[in-house]
């Protein structure tokens, strides 16, 4: 059991950490709960396989407990919302209406999901995908908005910050926002933090947070790799009206211990969201 330090915990009240629902029920419960850690629910194809809908309550219901705020991570591999062929699609489309029967059971406050452009597979055929995605995204959005949640898209392997853009000015309608994963765009992407953060700042609702040696994504501790972080904290900093939430992506126990060593120095920032 990891028994944190007061002012690590105090840290945590203001962020998520990211977790698989299968790592959750088999290995890290006690720890969220003992320290009272927000979390960022990853459900992927498996849990959505394997659990049942009283195993989603069941873990609900130890978060609710001690009043947690959550998010989600909806599934993403293999999953592809502009795909050319309509049966991805519609794989694609059936995996995220299994997420929203677990929405009132998480009440959580937003869902992540990959865009998933990558331009080495799609760009041959740019505009039918994000005409594809529009559609998926639209209707995927809207539900979630009936039940209070608000959709994020996250960042992967698109390079620029436009791939981003054009996909969620054509949701802005639907108030979707932009999970920005700044690991992401370090070890996949061809622009600076700087760059997107002045493209698409005002649509950044959620930041995912994770160090590298910018030549994979390695999922270090913040201050383990060679990112500069100090621009999104400038940014952060400067929404304390808005405040974007804010998760830490850890692969390991270690890496999230780092980063909470990291976080001491931006506790002040973290304490006025």
């Amino acid at each position: 059991m990891m028994i944190l330090a007061e002012h690590h915990k105090k840290i945590l009240r203001s962020i998520q950490v990211n977790i698989p629902f299968r790592m959750l029920v088999e290995s890290y419960l006690d720890i969220f709960t003992a320290n009272q850690i927000n979390p960022e629910i990853g459900i992927d194809a498996y849990a959505l396989e394997n659990f049942t809908r009283s195993d989603f309550e069941k873990i609900a219901g130890v978060f609710s407990a001690y009043q947690a705020r959550i998010t989600l991570h909806g599934p993403f591999i293999d999953l592809s919302a502009g795909s050319k062929d309509p049966r991805i699609r519609d794989v694609t489309r059936r995996r995220l209406r299994q997420i929203l029967t677990l929405i009132p059971i998480f009440e959580p406050l937003t869902i992540v999901c990959h865009a998933g452009y990558d331009a080495k597979r799609y760009a041959f055929f740019k505009e039918e995908w994000l005409r594809n995605s529009l559609d998926m995204w639209s209707w995927f959005a809207r539900e979630l908005n009936a039940l209070g949640v608000r959709l994020m898209l996250e960042n992967v392997y698109e390079k620029d910050p436009q791939d981003m853009l054009v996909l969620l000015e054509g949701l802005e309608r639907e108030n979707v926002g932009l999970c920005l994963d700044i690991g992401h765009l370090s070890s996949f992407g061809d622009s600076t933090p700087q760059i997107w953060l002045g493209s698409l700042g005002n649509v950044i609702g959620q930041f995912h947070l994770h160090d590298n040696d910018r030549t994979f994504d390695q999922h270090l501790g913040l201050g383990a790799g060679a990112i500069d972080f100090e621009p999104v904290w400038r940014h952060i900093n400067a929404r304390k009206q808005h405040p974007p939430v804010i998760t830490l992506e850890p692969h390991e126990k270690e890496d999230l211990l780092t980063s909470l060593a990291y976080l001491e120095s931006y506790a002040d920032i973290l304490s006025n969201r």
